[in-house]
């Protein structure tokens, strides 16, 4: 037996190579995409509708109807009502979960591979056939309204959803799905109805199904079930929305925000400004830079303010990428009486990475690790594996990403993300808003040279 030095950490070996399965794609005469991947590993599919159209396409007075007009689809469709449709999926076993994004909306059925065919026709019905009843309009109206109210009382929640107007305004990205108050009195079961029609298109979607079936089976199978979905025009409202979506907004107004909560213990915080769109080319260079600036628990940002100030549980950052240019930002939740130290050490660290003091080789080989180690366990379910194709065919990505990924990470040098850095992370950009105690930080903020905070109202948000 070989000695054992157990004085240093053993030395890792070379990444496994990671191979993505085959994905089969068929546009269907009515325009709709199909695309198959043969999973065998455990007899269950998974089929995930991607509608490219998401929440970017709201109209300005309506912010929150795709994310409505969502939730609405599994309220009663075709010939069942709502317990009807909930009662189907049971008898199949099926799990039904809808996800609106800033630039697409997800449909996800996961069922046994036997119950395949129940599953796409129910999935069909849907999408094709939802009853939109009034009754259950106003029951999931309401349901929204209350979950907005409590959101307000949440300071991540809301930190969040005031962070999004701060950066984007009335850019499409300027709000969250999930809408306002405001807007969600305003919507009418016919705007649902009408951006149902404008919204779900057959040339517009993507069906991925994958399962422990072949191609030729999922294909016929979804053909069967949508084939006969009349295509439909173009709308140009939602795609003029989508294109303004793809150009950057105007520069933010304010470059330190407030939402006051009298008596609060903590801060929560919020830095960052618009960046970039997922078709950089610096992709990989800037998910390798946010994992040493924020993106892991040994990340430098998160070891200062955690580990060496003792100011928060955990920060992180990140970069949003979207179809259009995302945000990178930073959160973190803060100790009142350490706000405005807390955005200067974010500001130092995020200022520090651009080039005086750039990424060691330990961190860059840290980071690398940490996106590579585990990729393939990114992958073991049919669900993982419908869910990566998605993000192929909403941002256009080369069919061999996933296989490509670990090696193109491991290409990345500490001057790529030195060079990324400086290019596409600007201090003197930065948008800082806080939620907190006005009073009791008011003169610790003036001291960062941000200019006068502009005080917000909870109640707008």
């Amino acid at each position: 037996m070989s000695p054992v030095d157990r004085s240093r950490l053993p030395v890792p070996g070379t990444s496994p190579s990671y191979r993505f399965p085959e994905v089969r794609k068929v546009r269907l005469p009515n325009g709709l995409c199909v695309w198959t991947v043969e999973h065998r590993s455990v007899p269950v599919v998974t089929l995930v509708l991607l509608v490219g159209v998401g929440s970017a396409a709201d109209p300005a007075a309506r912010p929150g109807l795709a994310s409505l007009t969502g939730d609405m689809l599994d309220e009663g469709a075709g010939d069942r009502s709502a317990l009807e449709v909930h009662d189907a999926l049971a008898r199949i076993g099926a799990s039904f979960d809808t996800e609106v994004g800033p630039d697409a909306t997800l449909l996800t059925l996961t069922t046994l591979d036997r119950f395949r065919q129940r599953g796409l026709r129910l999935l069909a019905d849907l999408v094709l056939r939802p009853r939109f009843d009034p009754d259950e309009f106003e029951r999931v109206r309401q349901l929204r309204a209350n979950r907005l109210r409590q959101l307000r009382d949440l300071p991540p929640a809301l930190a969040d959803r005031a962070f999004a107007s701060l950066l984007y305004g009335s850019h499409p990205y300027g709000h969250l799905a999930i809408g306002s108050e405001d807007a969600l009195q305003q919507i009418a079961l016919e705007d649902v109805r009408q951006y149902h029609r404008r919204a779900y298109r057959p040339s517009a979607i993507t069906l991925v199904a994958v399962g422990d079936a072949s191609h030729e089976q999922l294909l016929a199978d979804a053909s069967e079930a949508f084939g006969h979905w009349p295509e439909s025009d173009p709308d140009p409202t939602i795609a003029e929305a989508l294109a303004r979506a793809l150009q950057p907004p105007a520069a933010a107004p304010a470059r330190l925000a407030l939402v006051d909560r009298p008596g609060a213990a903590q801060s929560e915080l919020r830095l960052g400004h618009v960046a970039v769109p997922r078709s950089t080319p610096d992709y990989h260079a800037l998910v390798l830079l946010n994992m040493v600036l924020g993106g892991q628990f040994v990340s430098r940002i998160n070891m200062n303010l955690r580990e060496g100030k003792g100011f928060t549980y955990g920060a992180r950052t990140s970069f949003d990428f979207r179809r259009g240019p995302g945000p990178f930002q930073l959160q973190v939740s803060v100790q009142t009486a350490a706000t405005a130290q807390a955005i200067h050490e974010s500001f130092d660290e995020i200022a520090a990475i651009r080039g005086p003091r750039p990424v060691s080789s330990d961190e860059l080989a840290l980071g690398v690790a940490a996106l590579t180690r585990g990729y393939a366990r990114n992958f073991e379910t049919a669900e993982q594996i419908a869910r990566a194709a998605t993000q192929i065919a909403l941002y256009d990505l080369p069919d061999d990403y996933f296989a490509e990924f670990v090696p193109r990470v491991e290409r990345v040098t500490a001057d790529d993300v030195t060079r990324v850095s400086a290019q596409h992370l600007d201090p003197s950009r930065l948008t800082t808003l806080v939620v907190g105690d006005y009073d009791t930080i008011a003169n610790d903020l003036g001291r960062l040279e941000l200019g006068i905070p502009s005080v917000l109202s909870a109640d707008v948000f």
